[in-house]
């Protein structure tokens, strides 16, 4: 899956699918133990591509990679790569890519009546509450986290 740089923010790096190549990789669809080990196959007859199983619409999913610490408690880490969807509805309590006043952040989204709540998944982050003098879109919805260890 190769990437293509798109646009660098202080806070998120955006990159487009290249979709022209295919990488299929081996499948366990049995399962993998997280408690005793289970005897392996010897064989791994079935491949996934990811771009086919992690993206639903092409045309409209992009890859962000996170730079800070804001949604840690979501999971979401310094470095990850975030799998976004532009043509996904906003909903309540989904986690978002949201341009506010000229920077692009990652937050979960609170909707209240006519309030809209961006909300850290960590305690050191205040939220931030979305006013009409705020220069505001919520760009995509995230829909997938690819974790760099």
């Amino acid at each position: 899956m190769k990437l293509r740089n798109l646009y660098h923010t202080k806070t998120i790096e955006f990159y487009a699918p290249d979709y022209s190549t295919e990488l299929e990789l081996p499948f366990v669809d049995s399962g993998i133990s997280a408690g005793f080990p289970s005897p392996a196959d010897d064989f791994l007859d079935i491949n996934i591509d990811l771009n086919k199983h992690l993206i639903k619409n092409p045309s409209t999913t992009f890859y962000g990679k996170v730079k800070g610490n804001s949604m840690i408690d979501a999971g979401i880490h310094d470095g990850d790569l975030l799998i976004i969807d532009k043509s996904l509805e906003p909903r309540d309590n989904k986690i978002a890519i949201c341009f506010v006043d000229g920077e692009f952040t990652v937050k979960r989204i609170k909707i209240e009546k006519e309030i809209i709540w961006l909300i850290a998944e960590n305690k050191d982050y205040p939220p931030i509450k979305v006013t009409k003098d705020n220069d505001f879109i919520i760009w995509g919805i995230v829909i997938n986290v690819i974790k760099y260890v």
